[in-house]
């Protein structure tokens, strides 16, 4: 895994993103200018799902190789090492959601969750889903994501929920063998726990014992997979979570930070500024600036 790059989203390094959205793009506004080939890499915190409406090719997941269905959808679960080599003139969208995207989407929901963590290339059949219906879906999410409309963040989400519903259903039809090493697995359990107990449970050991594993386990599967500490996954969960409350509340500072598990307002101060670059209120004024 050393060897072989961590994305954040769609092909740019560095962990500075949006935490709790999304991207989507046309497949031929990279593959295309690269030869119409997606070299060997992960995403250590967001899943991909592409819809390929005309073309195919093929998609390695770790150490399977298969077939690009087209029409079809690929699920590329976060972590997972992939390389796609497209055929040229492929079209089709790329929507590259941001772990907790996933979970507010999903949080009413475990199926969804779980069909998200599935990876698999998914043909679509027309007497097993509305194909047309499908394509508009994915057109609706693209025409949010570049317009600025009141609600917009709002749509993004109510369309990404619809597609993670298609998703649910195709892993329902289709038997899919499982895709992914031990280190995948077990990262993927861990967050799921991080998600249930990361306002209360800060220290990597009580995970590991949930899980049944050692800490040092833990760690070097977060590190194989997430290219972090076990408790930076947490972290950086508890910065997401206070942004959010931040941005999109009018709670005081003491209270996001009651919030999000500090007892503390001064602590929560100091490690929200550690973990950002910036103090919490400076954070909430800069982002009313933009």
């Amino acid at each position: 895994m050393g060897s072989i790059p961590q994305y954040y989203l769609y092909g740019d390094p560095g962990a500075d993103v949006d935490r709790d959205l999304l991207h989507i793009e046309p497949i031929r506004d990279r593959s295309g200018p690269n030869d119409w080939r997606i070299r060997p890499h992960a995403h250590p915190d967001h899943v991909q799902v592409m819809l390929v409406i005309s073309g195919g090719g093929t998609i390695r997941m770790e150490d399977r190789a298969l077939p690009v269905p087209a029409p079809g959808i690929l699920v590329i679960p976060a972590g997972i090492v992939h390389q796609i080599d497209f055929d040229p003139g492929t079209e089709g969208h790329v929507v590259t959601a941001a772990l907790e995207c996933l979970h507010n989407a999903a949080s009413h929901d475990p199926a969804l969750m779980r069909a998200a963590g599935r990876a698999a290339a998914y043909p679509l059949a027309a007497e097993a889903v509305d194909v047309p219906a499908t394509f508009e879906d994915f057109r609706a999410l693209q025409r949010e994501f570049v317009w600025a409309a009141p609600g917009r963040r709002a749509a993004i989400i109510a369309h990404f929920t619809g597609i993670l519903v298609l998703l649910m259903r195709l892993s329902q039809s289709h038997m899919v063998p499982p895709i992914g090493a031990a280190d995948h697995a077990l990262l993927m359990r861990y967050r799921a726990a991080v998600e249930a107990h990361f306002r209360t449970r800060r220290a990597p050991g009580f995970y590991a014992g949930l899980l049944a594993v050692t800490p040092a386990r833990l760690n070097a599967a977060c590190k194989a997979r997430a290219g972090c500490a076990a408790r930076d996954i947490i972290q950086d969960r508890l910065v997401v979570e206070a942004k959010r409350h931040l941005l999109y509340t009018e709670s005081s500072v003491a209270q996001v930070a009651h919030l999000t598990g500090f007892d503390d307002a001064a602590y929560f101060n100091r490690f929200f500024t550690r973990r950002v670059g910036c103090s919490p209120g400076a954070f909430r004024r800069q982002a009313g600036k933009s």
